[in-house]
């Protein structure tokens, strides 16, 4: 494979012992590096507070690496090349002082690319950055990783977006959402910008409703004491199902790049009707997992899983529906809905077109086209046309054009994580979001979490491996809608 290198780099990943860097960041580095995509000169260097030798938390690191990805792209000779880039030192970010070490193990090149990824709890961002500050080591080449969630609220993320930009400046601060890293989301804006086929119909005209869903099955797992404290909506909802509804409903920019972009999200995100105090009873449903089964294995219920409170009423389940008061979507429902421990793990977006204005056929049953776009656990684009069953007369049924990018494109889907590295390398912040509009996201969530602690005393009980609360059901009913799921 031909070399297309980026900057020559340091990539500083704080948090470099914990779940996300060993899972995600380590192995997208390692295809990086595999596939020749990282300068020769660029370092990795992981920082946390477990002590290990260099050996040994390289030793982790092949454990975690050669685990997830895939058995045919592991290589003994591309490892040990790798891990020749890989460094690890013992740092706690609480301590200002330690910084100054840091700066001396990367040195003093001004021209230097550094990356640094903060996969830490978010109430050590503002810190982290401003001992960096500190230390002299935010600089013009300088960019700030932030994972999500950043904060718990307006305030709180208006707080840390304070703190991070009195040291960095917004051009470079890459607040991460990796969803945005997937083939199938970038591939919805190639389908709406690339071709003249939809942009027609994409409106209000044509569309009847949109549904975006993002499920999983597995519960909390160790996430307890975070999760309790997060909940679905601050965890899933204001970040990843918001950023896909603004790349379904936004115009199109007049040049595809970064500040462009995103600014068309960010009007999206200012145009969703507010839903306030008494709305949230008829426009969210809150729910939480309770014992259940999936395929005979017992599924505990939330409040058994570890490091959660045995009273908790935090949701693990939110379905809503939201509106965009605009010319292109006025009077579409955009029904929104995440949970965890569910029936089956799946994250697309369900656009669903109006029916045909009479009913030509005998017989025929109402249907509107359908367009899906699968994001997990395959990735893929289909589109549900009526056609004519074979035999005699014009029995009609629903069959599918699909696209599977595994059979479309004969090479490896790059992961999120890999593009979306590769962009902050470039300093290309296309996909990552902007202050405005992470504030602009908590200005409509708020109102939400504040209407149930106003409403809801208790979220809505479902049984863990089931499809969520039956309100959830009841939210499109009321319209004539009904989720998509394969029941």
């Amino acid at each position: 494979m031909s070399a297309r290198y980026g900057n020559a780099c340091d990539i500083v990943v704080f948090g470099g012992t914990g779940d996300l860097a060993k899972r995600k960041l380590l192995p997208a580095l390692y295809y990086l590096h595999r596939d020749r995509h990282l300068h020769p000169q660029t370092r990795i260097l992981a920082l946390a507070r477990a002590r290990h030798e260099p050996e040994d938390y390289r030793k982790l690191v092949r454990r975690h690496v050669s685990q997830y990805v895939a058995s045919a792209d592991f290589d003994e000779a591309c490892w040990a090349s790798f891990a020749e880039r890989l460094d690890y030192m013992e740092l706690n970010v609480s301590q200002r002082l330690e910084f100054a070490r840091l700066a001396r193990r990367l040195g003093d090149d001004p021209t230097r690319v550094r990356v640094f990824y903060l996969a830490t709890l978010p109430e050590l961002f503002a810190s982290t950055a401003l001992h960096l500050h500190s230390a002299g080591l935010v600089n013009s080449e300088a960019r700030i990783v932030l994972e999500k969630p950043l904060g718990e609220s307006l305030p709180t993320a208006s707080r840390i977006n304070d703190q991070i930009g009195s040291v960095f400046d917004e051009s470079r601060v890459f607040r991460i959402d990796h969803f945005l890293g997937k083939e199938a989301v970038q591939n919805l804006l190639a389908l709406r910008f690339g071709n003249a086929l939809f942009e027609p119909l994409w409106r209000n005209g044509h569309i009847d409703h949109v549904q975006i869903s993002v499920l999983e099955t597995v519960g909390v797992e160790n996430r307890g004491a975070y999760y309790d404290r997060a909940g679905a909506m601050r965890d899933m909802l204001q970040n990843h199902l918001l950023q896909l509804l603004c790349l379904v409903a936004m115009e199109a920019p007049v040049h595809f790049e970064p500040e462009a972009v995103r600014n068309e999200k960010l009007k999206i995100l200012e145009a969703l009707r507010p839903i306030t105090g008494m709305d949230v009873q008829d426009q969210t449903v809150r729910g939480q997992y309770s014992e259940g089964k999936r395929a005979g294995e017992r599924l505990p219920a939330y409040y058994f899983e570890k490091s959660v409170d045995h009273d908790s009423n935090t949701e693990t389940y939110v379905a809503l529906r939201a509106e965009i008061d605009n010319w292109r979507w006025a009077g579409v429902p955009f029904y929104l809905r995440t949970g965890k421990s569910l029936a089956q793990r799946k994250s697309e977006i369900v656009v669903q077109f109006k029916l045909v204005p009479h009913r030509l056929f005998p017989g025929q049953t109402p249907q509107g086209n359908r367009l899906v776009i699968r994001l997990q656990p395959d990735e893929s684009i289909s589109l549900s046309l009526m056609a004519k069953s074979p035999g005699r007369g014009m029995a009609l049924q629903e069959v599918e054009l699909d696209l599977h990018f595994d059979e479309a494109f004969k090479r490896r889907r790059w992961d999120a994580y890999e593009r979306l590295l590769l962009d902050v390398i470039d300093g290309d912040a296309t996909l990552f979001m902007r202050r405005d509009e992470i504030e602009a996201a908590w200005r409509w969530v708020d109102p939400i979490i504040g209407g149930w602690r106003e409403v809801y005393r208790s979220p809505k009980r479902y049984a863990a491996g089931s499809w969520g609360p039956e309100a959830a059901d009841s939210l499109l009913e009321r319209a004539g809608h009904v989720w998509l799921d394969e029941r």
